[in-house]
């Protein structure tokens, strides 16, 4: 544990240096545009092609969705106006007819239709295909109305079309996706100016938008991997939001008369996730001893100051399906040694990844975690990517290492669709082989669950499913975290829980 306490030392000793910059001047900002700092770039502006949330801030401006979360996570109206279940496996819903995409073309039912059709095309290789892939037909009865017919029942499906961006079919079918990606058109309060890749993305308003026009004129979006760099430039006022402010820089922040810190409790968890076919990590007990070296809480008390709750299950607490009466795996250095010791490994050797910038101190994490396996005799090899080459991986499953860091954010607030993207064989993304008997039961039973209207019964089986993930062990359940924003006190922002920044409502403070 000495080296993680000197890790943990440094780093606070790091961030403390930068607190002296608070009082700096700030430049003169442009009264009508705000310029918005993350971690990483987009990965691509085509929405079927990505599902990381800080690609979804960006796109979320320029496309509508068939169906919207409110700031409390209810679903309501905005490109569907009303809808209906016919019986257990058919929706009916009617569109506005005052919607225009950004060239203006009417948007219509078809528009609907091809933005669902697009993704469940295998050709498109979209990574959100298993959302949608219960819909067996959309019949378009006409331009405002159209029927999804599923397969079986399925209770997310709205919670999934809220998530659906509206695409219009004949922009894309005159230009091509690859052209698409890079200059798209869409239907929502801002359209696409410019793309830099690595430097900038601008946005400038829709003026005839038909929510109303929004009242930041311009926006910005920044990618800025290290944090200290984003705290600075909030500081100076070149930023006026900046995503996973270091939560040793609250304070700092709000020390500054012109600056303001805000906290959410997040829906985004962070865990480890084992690739359990590679030799080095193919045993439980390794995986086991891996659980019990990682001490959740003082990760949580000395990088994360406490802004976050230990995570005992890889779902979000926020979730039908989240157990409360699972304790999951504690700290036991002492068992730790003893299970390698048992599975009969010796001088253990594993390949480490992680993003930097991506996640809320994700970087200090991996090297405290690094640190922590070594303390019981595994040698790790930590290499940290650039997001938008590993989060590709991940999602190709062809990532290349025993264990890797990973934040997942519940967007349905139903355990099963984070249980079937990490566990259920169908999903690349999932590295969960443990037997073929095993795998065919975890996959049907999260089939099953996803096709139980009775919430009841649903919990049941989610219950069951974590428990046989905890006992099988492919993931390291870390920690669900707060999310944490900078914010010029120009601005009126109000923080979300599944991290969408909603640029709509955002206002400038009257003087």
């Amino acid at each position: 544990m000495k080296k993680l306490a000197k890790l943990i030392t440094v780093v606070i000793l790091l961030i403390a240096l930068l607190a002296g910059c608070s009082n700096a001047e700030q430049t003169p900002q442009n009264k009508n545009s705000i310029t918005i700092l993350q971690g990483v770039d987009a990965t691509t502006l085509d929405p079927a092609k990505h599902s990381d949330s800080p690609t979804s801030n960006i796109e979320y401006q320029i496309f509508d969705t068939l169906l919207a979360r409110d700031n409390n996570m209810k679903i309501q109206a905005r490109v569907a106006k009303s809808w209906q279940m016919i019986n257990d496996t058919t929706w009916q819903f009617e569109l506005r007819d005052d919607i225009q995409f950004h060239n203006g073309i009417v948007l219509t039912a078809e528009d609907v239709k091809y933005s669902i059709e697009r993704i469940l095309n295998p050709n498109n290789k979209s990574p959100k295909i298993s959302n949608y892939k219960s819909i067996k037909k959309i019949e378009v009865l006409n331009d405002n109305q159209l029927v999804i017919i599923t397969h079986k029942p399925n209770p997310v499906l709205l919670t999934r079309l809220a998530e659906l961006r509206i695409v219009p079919k004949s922009y894309i079918e005159e230009i091509g996706s690859e052209k698409f990606a890079l200059n798209p058109v869409g239907s929502g309060p801002y359209k696409f100016n410019k793309w830099v890749k690595d430097d900038h993305i601008s946005l400038t308003a829709n003026e005839q938008y038909w929510n109303g026009s929004p009242a930041i004129k311009e926006v910005i979006f920044k990618p800025v991997p290290e944090a200290s760099a984003r705290v600075m430039a909030l500081q100076s006022g070149d930023a006026d939001l900046i995503t996973n402010l270091p939560p040793h820089l609250i304070d700092t922040v709000n020390n500054n008369k012109n600056l303001q810190a805000l906290k959410v409790n997040s829906t985004r968890f962070i865990m480890l996730s084992f690739t359990t076919s590679r030799e080095s990590v193919k045993d439980v007990n390794v995986r086991k001893a891996i659980n019990y070296a990682i001490d959740q809480d003082i990760i949580i008390k000395k990088i994360l100051a406490n802004n976050a709750v230990s995570s005992t299950q890889p779902v979000c607490n926020f979730d039908l399906g989240f157990n409360e009466n699972i304790k999951g795996y504690e700290y036991n250095p002492q068992l730790a040694k003893e299970l390698l010791a048992e599975s009969g490994t010796k001088n253990l050797k594993i390949r480490m990844k992680s993003p930097s910038g991506r996640y809320l101190m994700d970087k200090e994490v991996a090297e405290a975690i690094k640190a922590q396996l070594q303390e019981v005799g595994i040698e790790v090899e930590l290499t940290f990517e650039e997001w938008g080459g590993y989060v590709t991986s991940i999602i190709k499953g062809t990532i290349d290492a025993d264990l890797w860091l990973i934040g997942w954010g519940s967007s349905t607030f139903d355990a099963g669709t984070t249980l079937q993207t990490f566990l259920h064989t169908s999903q690349p993304v999932a590295q969960y082989d443990v037997s073929e008997t095993k795998n065919k039961w975890v996959d049907n039973q999260i089939d099953l669950a996803l096709s139980t209207m009775n919430n009841d019964d649903r919990e049941n089986i989610y219950h069951e499913l974590i428990q046989q993930a905890l006992a099988d062990a492919p993931f390291v359940n870390l920690y669900q975290q707060c999310d944490i924003y900078g914010i010029n006190t120009r601005i009126n922002y109000t923080a979300r829980s599944d991290e969408l920044i909603d640029l709509a409502a955002v206002t400038f403070k009257k003087n």
